[in-house]
């Protein structure tokens, strides 16, 4: 392997701090970026995200946001809408939706015994057998250990710190102020669109990089 593999967390629309963290990174065509999902909705311009995303051939694993819009293409059930949903619907073009319809659920990179998934996995039950419902959504495990929402359940235990791997996991999701960094997995929502940072983890190095938001998009 001689390019780096480049793991950055939930975008949400925010392109330029998007397309700046790209100039950081200052990629290769040996470089192998990879997207945790959650590129749309939130923030300023998913359909330019989408775009960035093309032009340097990134792989993004399937998140929640953009499985709920698929899920609303093909069923046109305006129960499943929320937030801005409905904006995005309309932004995206034949070729961004190509480009959703295509994500993997999950990116498993064998010779570094990892594995790049949008939330996470539940412990205890093979990773590869879980469903879209539970490894685009999981953040926590409640008292009966059952995945569940951080907000529905705030007394849960994060995933990650019951998860003793192998394989390594990456992973996006749940936002938070600073990387989440256990011995089998590391957290990189760092919260771009809340006004946090976009954060890049580079490999083999196992390197951060990050710019900060502009400004909060999204949330009081």
């Amino acid at each position: 392997m001689n390019g780096r593999i480049i793991a950055i967390g939930d975008i949400h629309g925010c392109h330029q701090e998007f397309a700046e963290l790209l100039d950081r990174l200052a990629l290769t065509p040996d470089d192998r970026l990879i997207l945790v999902g959650d590129l749309i909705n939130r923030g300023p311009d998913s359909a330019r995200v989408i775009d960035l995303a093309l032009r340097h051939h990134a792989l993004s694993v399937l998140g929640n946001h953009e499985s709920r819009l698929l899920a609303y293409r093909a069923t046109q059930n305006r129960a499943l809408l929320k937030d801005d949903d409905e904006q995005t619907f309309h932004a995206l073009q034949p070729h961004h939706w190509a480009y959703l319809e295509k994500m993997p659920l999950t990116h498993e990179i064998p010779d570094l015994n990892l594995v790049v998934v949008h939330g996470g996995f539940l412990p205890g039950e093979p990773w590869q057998k879980q469903p879209v419902s539970v490894v685009t959504r999981i953040q926590v495990i409640d008292a009966e250990g059952r995945p569940r929402k951080r907000a529905d359940t705030p007394d849960g235990t994060p995933w990650a710190e019951r998860w003793a791997g192998p394989p390594f996991v990456i992973y996006g999701h749940t936002p938070r102020p600073d990387i989440f960094r256990l011995k089998w997995s590391v957290g990189i929502d760092t919260a771009c669109v809340f006004g946090g940072h976009l954060t890049a983890y580079i490999l083999p190095e196992r390197r951060f990089v990050q710019v900060k938001a502009r400004r909060r998009y999204y949330g009081d």
